[in-house]
């Protein structure tokens, strides 16, 4: 079957590199999206495996409208009852408008309609809408004449991994955190540390790329669980697998962060993640002792949600620590501010664009030698 496994915009290639290594047929590169082809086994592999896929989805067909009537003729002619029976719940969410569908709720009203009628039809009841948590979440996408209609194998976002009790004002989504981590291409060869943890996101996901853990739990509520063909023999194949592929050895993993507030809160975080291998701490990173040859992972504040005094001289501050403290180190940097980048007095090797939210963000690559490479930025 065709899979449409969306993700943030950047992580495209990352997320392509992925489904490439699980297997995947026909991989194709869209706008915050990979379209693949797979069977019940490469989806449910895709949703608990893929560190950044945001969701799986199924495309159920591309249609024609040209009136509100088409929706309904639409829905109508797709077999309901193989996905949900008269005890089960539904819910449609509708993204995008045309001349002749202005308004996508009324939209999702007529596609409602539909399902309904179809089932009341066969058996003079109907199954109800639940936007919250129901058996069904059907999406559908509509652009110029032409309506896609999916549904979403995923439910919630899997970004939500379910390890973060604690987050700060401006916590790093998981996706994003494990797409730094797959960009930096550490594997758990050096140390790696992040001075400024916040919530522990990124040391988090780093240490369950290098260790070779899932993302997700085994017991989350993956709406295809709820699905009239989900298979459980084939499910526990997936779980048995990923659990033979676990690494060994254990990743060394440091991370600090000079808020009280913070390290509490990552030392939770680490703790529901399940994880023994890493190691929290209340440290200055600007007084704290440097690691040579090791690999740095953070996301300094941008002076957007967080502030800073002078956030031009924050960004300088971490470059002279870097050169100082951090001999023979690849360090990769992630921030929305543009300006305080430019103003580090190192030279970036590699810069990377990235979405975080709706804030345009880069990734630049530093390599640290002493005495080489300390160039000013032109």
């Amino acid at each position: 079957m065709e899979l449409i496994v969306t993700t943030m915009q950047g992580l495209e290639e990352v997320l392509l590199s992925e489904l490439k290594d699980m297997g995947v047929k026909s991989p194709q590169v869209l706008t915050r999206a990979v379209k693949c082809h797979g069977d019940l086994k490469m989806m449910y592999r895709i949703n608990y495996l893929a560190r950044t896929a945001l969701r799986v989805l199924i495309p159920l067909g591309e249609f024609k409208i040209l009136t509100d009537k088409d929706i309904y003729k639409h829905f109508s002619r797709i077999d309901w009852e193989q996905y949900f029976d008269i005890r089960g719940t539904f819910s449609i969410n509708t993204v995008g408008v045309n001349e002749f569908i202005r308004n996508s709720m009324y939209a999702s009203l007529i596609a409602k309609d539909a399902i309904v009628d179809q089932f009341r039809d066969k058996y003079q009841k109907r199954p109800n809408v639940n936007p919250v948590n129901p058996t069904l979440n059907i999406n559908i996408h509509i652009r110029r004449n032409t309506m896609t209609v999916s549904l979403n194998s995923s439910g919630e976002s899997l970004h939500q991994r379910g390890y973060r009790v604690h987050g700060l004002d401006a916590p790093l989504n998981e996706v994003l955190a494990a797409g730094l981590v797959l960009l930096s291409g550490w594997a758990g060869e050096t140390p790696l540390i992040d001075p400024m943890c916040g919530s522990g996101t990124i040391g988090i996901e780093a240490y369950r790329i290098a260790a070779n853990i899932p993302p997700q739990r085994e017991d989350r509520s993956f709406d295809f669980k709820k699905w009239k063909n989900f298979n459980a023999k084939i499910w526990k194949e997936v779980l048995n697998e990923a659990k033979a592929n676990e690494a060994e050895g254990k990743p060394t993993i440091l991370l600090y962060d000079k808020s009280l507030q913070a390290v509490r809160g990552t030392q939770e975080n680490v703790q529901t993640a399940e994880i023994e291998g890493i190691s929290v701490s209340r440290q200055d990173f600007f007084k704290a002792e440097g690691v040579h040859d090791s690999t740095v992972i953070t996301n300094p504040p941008y002076d957007i949600r967080l502030k800073e005094d002078d956030i031009n001289k924050f960004y300088q501050q971490i470059a002279e620590k870097l050169k100082q403290d951090y001999h023979d180190c690849t360090a990769w940097i992630f921030s929305g501010n543009m300006v305080a980048l430019k103003s580090m007095s190192l030279k970036p090797s590699k810069r990377i664009t990235l979405m975080n939210g709706d804030i345009e963000s880069r990734l630049y690559k530093y390599e640290i030698y002493e005495g080489r490479r300390g160039d000013k930025t032109e």
